[in-house]
């Protein structure tokens, strides 16, 4: 069942009907992490993930977007997080993550990760730190 919390006049749903998957890729077309990705596979990636919409007005147009990739048991990746230029520097960003963190089905996760090359400060905020232990990590990157 979808999720809804307000804020003024913005709105994060984890309702993916309101998603607008064109607005997703392309910011993601602009960003340093996904800027190959088709919009096949950002379409697959949701219908896979608990992905959370941020939305502004009345017309509900998307600004801002994250997505979670769960066993909803233990582990969560969070991933694909934006808040669009022109609405940054409102708190837009953390609040995003706080609802992220702290909706029902992700409360019980032993472990959440992410990635990121610029926005170690956000992430800080509602508790992530570096990887402990990062020589138990391992990658394999595919083609």
């Amino acid at each position: 069942m979808a999720e809804e919390w307000r804020r003024g006049d913005y709105l994060i749903s984890t309702d993916p009907s309101l998603l607008d998957l064109g607005v997703v890729h392309a910011f993601l077309g602009r960003s340093y992490w996904a800027a190959e990705r088709s919009l096949e596979t950002v379409k697959r990636s949701v219908e896979h993930s608990l992905s959370f919409g941020l939305y502004h007005g009345q017309d509900r147009r998307q600004v801002g977007f994250a997505r979670v990739v769960t066993d909803f048991a233990t582990f969560a990746w969070l991933c694909d997080v934006f808040i669009d230029e022109a609405h940054r520097g409102q708190g837009l960003g953390v609040w995003l993550m706080e609802t992220v963190v702290e909706h029902p089905d992700l409360r019980c996760m032993r472990l959440w990760v992410l990635g990121t090359r610029d926005a170690h400060g956000l992430y800080e905020k509602i508790g992530f730190t570096p990887l402990s232990v990062p020589e138990k990590w391992m990658q394999k990157l595919g083609s």
